[in-house]
């Protein structure tokens, strides 16, 4: 690790500490040459494989992009959009993988949008599922009513 005001090639750790949220760790270092003390996070990369097969890092802000479109007119909160999207990232990081498909990412993003807004995870879906007919939607809707009353009786 350089020293970011003296440049010197080497700094030793003086405390080790880790993120509130358990994702990162926080090191205080001390360059041996300038006695300067400076900060580091260290994370875990994960990396996004698309279907074209480019790599680009995994991004909580595009998560939250996707989601915040399908859930636009919804009674839904900033906070639950952002529990949502630490939700899916952590269930991806609990893969242990370094890399992961983009559409395993689409499918982390589902079950916990279900959870917090049926229409939303519908709109979600219809993209991400690339539905081309309104089949599509009437089976995915016949799944959601089916969750809704295992019993299969409609009410009258």
């Amino acid at each position: 690790m350089h020293c970011p005001y003296c440049r010197h090639e080497d700094s030793r750790v003086v405390d080790s500490r880790a993120s509130d949220d358990g994702t990162a760790i926080r090191r205080r270092r001390q360059c041996p040459a300038c006695s300067r003390r400076f900060t580091t996070l260290e994370t875990a990369s994960l990396t996004v494989v698309k279907r074209s097969g480019v790599t680009e890092p995994f991004s909580r802000a595009k998560v939250l992009a996707g989601v915040r479109k399908a859930c636009q007119g919804r009674p839904v909160s900033e906070d639950d959009l952002a529990l949502l999207t630490q939700r899916v990232e952590e269930q991806i990081r609990a893969t242990g993988c370094a890399e992961i498909d983009a559409h395993e990412v689409g499918l982390a993003i589902l079950s916990p949008l279900r959870e917090l807004d049926e229409v939303a995870y519908l709109r979600f879906a219809s993209v991400y599922r690339s539905f081309e007919s309104l089949a599509d939607f009437e089976a995915e809707i016949t799944l959601l009513r089916a969750e809704h009353d295992p019993t299969g009786v409609e009410p009258r």
